[in-house]
This record gives C-alpha cells, sequence and structure tokens, in this order.
C-alpha cells in the first residue's frame, strides 16, 4: 500500500466527472487500498478518486470514532437510491480544500447502492456522518466540491486564495 498526493482546488481534474468502473480487478483493489491508507494519514473520514488524481468511480470512507476500531469501506460506482426526508446540518471539510469547513445541509439518511472490493454488489443505509460523507465523496465523482454549496463570492474568494498560494 502507499499513501498517494492529494491534489487541492486548483487542479482542474477536480472538476471532471469520474468514469464508471468497469469491474473491481487487482488494480482497483489496489487503488481503494492506497486511497484508505492516503485518507487514514491525513487524516480524514472520506477519500474520493479524483482527489488523488484519479478519474474513477471510486470512494473509501471510514467514520468510526477515536477509539473505535476502524471500519473501512470501499464502494465502486456508488450510487445514491433513497434519500430520507430529513436533514442534517454539518461543517464538512475536505481534504482537497485544506482549512476550509462549509456548513452544509444534506439528507441525514441515504440508502446507497455500490460494489464491494469482491466485485459483489451491496445495499448500504447511512444515517448521520456516514449519510453525510458518502454524499460528499459521490459530489467528488460528479465534479463537485463542498464550495460549490457557498455564495459565488465566499467561493471566488477561496479559490483566489488556493491559487495565490500555488504560485508561491
Amino acid at each position: 500500500m502507499a499513501v498517494l498526493p492529494i491534489i487541492t482546488i486548483s487542479d482542474p481534474v477536480l472538476r471532471k466527472i469520474s468514469d464508471p468502473v468497469e469491474r473491481v480487478d487487482d488494480a482497483v483493489v489496489k487503488l481503494m487500498d492506497d486511497m484508505l491508507e492516503t485518507m487514514y494519514a491525513a487524516p480524514g473520514v472520506g477519500l474520493a478518486a479524483p482527489q488523488v488524481g484519479v478519474l474513477k468511480r471510486v470512494v473509501v470512507l471510514d467514520t468510526s470514532e477515536e477509539g473505535e476500531p476502524p471500519n473501512p469501506l470501499a464502494m465502486a460506482n456508488p450510487e445514491l437510491v433513497a434519500l430520507g426526508s430529513t436533514t442534517r446540518l454539518h461543517e464538512e471539510g475536505c481534504l482537497s480544500i485544506p482549512d476550509v469547513r462549509v456548513e452544509i445541509e444534506r439528507p441525514a439518511e441515504v440508502t446507497v447502492r455500490y460494489i464491494d472490493r469482491h466485485g459483489k454488489e451491496q445495499e448500504l443505509a447511512a444515517t448521520g456522518l456516514l449519510a453525510t460523507a458518502i454524499q460528499h465523496e459521490i459530489d467528488h465523482l460528479d465534479g463537485q466540491l463542498i464550495i460549490d454549496f457557498l455564495s459565488r463570492l465566499k467561493r471566488d474568494m477561496i479559490i483566489r486564495k488556493f491559487k495565490k498560494q500555488a504560485k508561491s
């Protein structure tokens, strides 16, 4: 396993739509393992393949609390099949936009269908932080970022800040 470099907001790859995974083979499993190691090292609770420069529909998550055993989840081609009727306001961060946190209101419960690391189709009902993290990571697969939930003025200020940092 390897810790991969996480790309930041100034990289146009983050705005592209990811391609579906044809099948979960050894290369996809290795990507999932490397992404988990990268996410834990960052540290974060979720990571999407575009954040490591790979335009494939792959996400990894682990929302276990500190002191709990790790509970990693790797998904290929995740797809939301149901959204709950209640919402949850949560301050989200993003490994590709360091030091930026955005309050986002999303459905508090979701059901996601995906292919696991063994190539089997799964369906998972998630609530709370896991539901939020799943939605956040699927946004990445569709080229969306947390700053897209902000006003244009705030979003442009953050983008300018990162472009300036990239130049220096």
